[in-house]
């Protein structure tokens, strides 16, 4: 089954580190986001991998290009004109970089792909966001329900403590950064089936016209995912997300 991963937007909110490069790109440790993402993937056994490109696309590309170089003891012979990889770090993904579009929305980017996955069921991720999400429960849970396609739906942690209080003000008690509302919101990692191209109608966002049809068609699942999960969308995040890594309390690090 490929895994299709988003990897085109411009990262406005982060843009002190997407000025640089494109978000997937920003670096939690010394691996880009992307990285981590496909790691979890290729952890349960799903190594073909299809990523969508839009702003600086040339930098993902030159990435796996050299991707030897980034992971590899090597020697370099100036004299010679000769590279020797003398330990090499290999990941068995196979990579297909399709340039979307600078400006293309992300319905329109996953439209772009039909040919690629052509009558397969595939899956679907945002290229900025990690977790520890069982893969193929997620899997067999699309299989069970039988939709056209099935979303991840996540509690995100608030940014503030919450208070409990009674009727007096005493606080009856306090937790540090609750989950949220009780709402579930998308937290990307789809199931998706072909048929999903035929909801996508010119360049439009995947998350607007096309889902909201694939809903009320009572064709769209949600599997809810309790553990670990936190989007890189700002600064803020990414600080975060490498104080975790660096602390070896990376809980997404499944492999």
């Amino acid at each position: 089954m490929k895994v299709v991963i988003l990897a085109g937007g411009f990262g406005t909110r982060i843009t002190e580190e997407s000025q640089y490069r494109p978000k997937p790109m920003i670096e939690i440790g010394e691996y880009p986001v992307l990285w981590h993402i496909m790691k979890l993937y290729s952890h349960y056994g799903y190594n073909d991998f299809i990523i969508l490109l839009g702003y600086k696309g040339y930098v993902i590309k030159e990435y796996f290009a050299n991707y030897f170089l980034h992971n590899s003891d090597v020697t370099i012979d100036l004299k010679n004109n000769s590279l020797e990889i003398n330990q090499a770090n290999v990941e068995p993904w196979k990579i297909t970089l399709v340039d979307t579009g600078l400006e293309t929305l992300t319905g329109g980017r996953i439209k772009k792909i039909q040919k690629y996955v052509q009558n397969e069921t595939f899956m679907l991720t945002y290229g900025d966001g990690v977790g520890d999400i069982n893969i193929p429960e997620l899997v067999n849970f699309h299989k069970e329900h039988k939709k056209l396609a099935t979303i991840t739906a996540v509690q995100p942690f608030g940014r503030f403590g919450a208070l409990n209080l009674n009727e007096k003000s005493d606080v009856i008690k306090f937790q540090e950064k609750p989950k949220g509302d009780d709402a579930w919101i998308n937290g990307g990692f789809f199931v998706l089936e072909p048929g999903i191209f035929d909801y996508i109608e010119g360049d439009v966002l995947w998350e607007k016209q096309p889902m909201d049809k694939l809903s009320r068609d009572n064709q769209l699942a949600a599997y809810k995912h309790s553990g670990f999960w936190k989007p890189m969308d700002t600064l803020r995040e990414k600080q975060e997300l490498e104080s975790l890594w660096l602390n070896n309390k990376a809980q997404w690090k499944v492999w």
